[in-house]
Formats: structure tokens, C-alpha cells, sequence
């Protein structure tokens, strides 16, 4: 693998990983942001054993790239979450880190040489394991209501254009359009990936699961509700999302 000017990703091994299980395939990437205030402290927090976490890579803002986890072995970046009735995100997964402050320590957008190391990473893993597009996640979508990141400033539409993930076109939403009930809003969801119950009730889990999907694909409506624009935009993305199952 090479960094976006040709060189290859700096060796810094963790400690925090594990095996796969057998015959699980790597179908999933997901993204992150460190969400800390310094690189050094990011880092030696994914490299320290007693705080059990881990990713497979790590892009500093200068486009460094890290390698800490080999891609064969289960590293510990999702933590609990879940995906179109999968649990177990680790282990079907490559995670990500993004190094940013994030929403506690200053959040700001991603700079263009961090933005180029990631497209070369990730398309460097999609080369060699079959991800399908929509299957590219933020570390919100799997962990809605726990997780912020890779957040509203992160450039989706970017990664899409490049080939990696997807962004359906955004069109006016029809005069008089009306959303549907909460019951088929939280099914729209469901079908998405997003582990939601239909329940009918504007509860914790849906508003969570409305902010999360507002975050990567209506960055400019993060209300958490499920008015008009929001299922709107949901639709599109389902259509896009289940031509590619």
C-alpha cells in the first residue's frame, strides 16, 4: 500500500487486536475521527493495551498514514454497535481513524492532504476485498446515539466520486410532499441498515438513527426528526442503497 505522494503507511503496530473469526468476510469500512486533541495522544491511546481499542489505520492531518493493525486481524474500532442485523462490526469490518479534535475538542473539516490519504487508502482496500459501496459507513452509522463521528463536515460526497461509498444525487423534494408515518419511516431505516425497532414512537432509538443518517447524508438538518426533507432524502438513499444489495 502507498500514501498519497507514493510512500508506503508508517509501521506502528498495536497490541489491540485479535483474530477474525473463520469464514468472515471483510465487507464493511467504516470511518472515524480520533476525536482527541493531539495525534500523540490519539495514538498511544489505540496502542495501549489497557484501553482495548484499536483501528486498522490511523491519517494524521498531513496525510501520514499509519498502519496499526494488519487487515487479516479483528481490530477494536466499532465497539458496540450494528448494521443491517450485524453485531459484531469488528469482525466483518476495516476501521479507519481520522485524526480531529472532534465535537468535544474543537471540531473542524478535514484538511485536502488528510482527504487525499484517505481516498488512497480506502481504494487500496476496496482493491483487494469485496466492500460493497454502500457499505461504507461513519462510526454514527453503526453506533447511533454513542458515536458523532466522522460527523457533518466530513466530505461524503467527495468519497463518492472517487468510488468509494455512495452519495444519490440530491433532487427538490416535490411540491406537497408529505413524509410518512413514523412507523414507515423507522422501516425505511431498518431497510437502510440501521438498527431501529418499528415501533411507531418518535423514541430514543429513532430520533438517534434520524440524527446518525442526517449526519451523513443531510449535513444541513441535524434536527434528529423525521420531518418532510429527511424522509425525502431517505428515500433516495434507500433507492440507491438497495439497487446495489
Amino acid at each position: 500500500m502507498t500514501g498519497p505522494g507514493g510512500q508506503e503507511p508508517v509501521q506502528r503496530p498495536s497490541p489491540n487486536h485479535g483474530p477474525r473469526p473463520d469464514g468472515c468476510p471483510i465487507d464493511m469500512l467504516v470511518l472515524h475521527y480520533t476525536g482527541m486533541r493531539t495525534t500523540e495522544e490519539a495514538l498511544r491511546r489505540l496502542c495501549e493495551p489497557q484501553a482495548e481499542v484499536s483501528a486498522h489505520y490511523l491519517i494524521d492531518e498531513d496525510g501520514t498514514v499509519l498502519q496499526l493493525v494488519d487487515e487479516d486481524c479483528r481490530a477494536w474500532h466499532a465497539g458496540q454497535g450494528s448494521w443491517a442485523g450485524e453485531s459484531d462490526i469488528n469482525s466483518c469490518s476495516i476501521g479507519i481513524e481520522l485524526v480531529n479534535p472532534g465535537h468535544t475538542f474543537g471540531y473542524r473539516p478535514f484538511p485536502e492532504t488528510q482527504m487525499r490519504a484517505l481516498e488512497v487508502v480506502c481504494l487500496e482496500i476496496l482493491a483487494r476485498h469485496s466492500i460493497p459501496a454502500h457499505r461504507v459507513l461513519g462510526h454514527s452509522d453503526v453506533a447511533p446515539g454513542r458515536k458523532e463521528d466522522p460527523g457533518e463536515l466530513f466530505d461524503w460526497p467527495r468519497l463518492a466520486r472517487a468510488g468509494i461509498g455512495i452519495w444519490p444525487e440530491r433532487h427538490p423534494m416535490p411540491d406537497r410532499y408529505t413524509a410518512g408515518s413514523m412507523a414507515e419511516i423507522q422501516h425505511d431505516l431498518s431497510r437502510l441498515g440501521y438498527a431501529v425497532e418499528v415501533s411507531g414512537q418518535m423514541d430514543y432509538q429513532a430520533r438517534s438513527a434520524l440524527l446518525a443518517f442526517q449526519r451523513h447524508w443531510l449535513a444541513d438538518r441535524l434536527t434528529g426528526a423525521g420531518d418532510p426533507a429527511t424522509a425525502w432524502r431517505l428515500q433516495e438513499v434507500l433507492k440507491v442503497a438497495l439497487t446495489l444489495e
